[in-house]
């Protein structure tokens, strides 16, 4: 049976709301537990080094943040930026709990990076950079704050088509006349290595991780669903039968798909690193 979900109307793309920051704040600690090993992965990939300098581009509430501040130590140094003023307020309370002296944030535009060039040892991005508007610029600003044999890891998502959580919703929104997301806009491993080579990096890698999903009902993917702003404001332009027809389509195709012990979702992300 579907519930009523909060009007995504009201949602928008409102990044710096403190509405989006508690949200996304009481779903982090199960966004980190699923995303946990990959993070991991981008973090070691990256060589992240005790007294190095870090930038988090994209930080939203930190939960990269937190374990890359533990990984360069108090010799060590991240800046988290982001465009939200309310998610770094998260984020600034987690490193708080965490016991971490050496995070520094600050609401920054990632098109338009002010640090100075090559100050930072290493740059990373945590599902952020397929997100951003023009992320061949992105990479640039990274490219230009890095020092001299710095490196970039970024973590985005793959194909839609390995990732039916969200690639089922965005397809079904799409043919009612929604529109998604660029979620999936960097999921195809050769544009990801161009676009980093395009932006002045080497020796650039790219390694599929796999983040697999499991559910115990269909009800339980709808409800995560519904908190989720990315499907919130892929239905925001619809009318109020097509968004009710969205869900119904959503719960259908969830349906075929579970077994006698719940659903069990693939799921697959990218990691990049590249050197300056």
């Amino acid at each position: 049976m579907i519930t009523k979900s909060p009007d995504p109307k009201e949602a928008g793309r409102n990044w710096e709301s403190p509405e989006v920051a508690e949200r996304w704040r009481r779903t982090q600690a199960r966004r980190d537990e699923h995303i946990g090993p990959a993070t991991e992965m981008m973090l070691d990939l990256a060589g992240l080094q005790t007294g190095h300098r870090v930038l988090d581009v994209a930080a939203g509430t930190g939960g990269q943040t937190v374990l890359a501040a533990r990984r360069v130590g108090p010799s060590g140094y991240v800046l988290a930026t982001d465009l939200s003023a309310a998610m770094l307020n998260v984020a600034t309370e987690a490193a708080r709990k965490a016991g971490l002296t050496n995070i520094e944030t600050r609401v920054v535009d990632a098109h338009n990076l002010d640090g100075e060039a090559e100050s930072f040892d290493r740059v990373i991005c945590r599902s952020g950079l397929m997100l951003f508007s023009d992320p061949p610029k992105v990479l640039r600003q990274i490219h230009r704050v890095l020092k001299r044999g710095g490196k970039f890891a970024a973590l985005v998502f793959s194909a839609e088509e390995k990732n039916p959580y969200q690639g089922i919703p965005f397809s079904i929104v799409r043919r009612l006349g929604g529109k998604t997301p660029p979620h999936f806009s960097l999921g195809d491993p050769q544009r990801l290595r161009d676009t980093s080579r395009d932006a002045g990096f080497v020796d650039i890698t790219v390694r599929p991780v796999s983040l697999p999903r499991h559910f115990s009902s269909v009800a339980e993917v709808i409800q995560g669903l519904k908190e989720t702003i990315f499907i919130r404001e892929a239905m925001a332009n619809l009318a109020d039968a097509e968004r009710e027809q969205a869900w119904f389509q959503i719960e259908q195709e969830l349906g075929r798909r579970q077994g006698s012990d719940g659903l069990a979702l693939p799921g697959e992300m990218l990691i990049a690193v590249g050197t300056k």
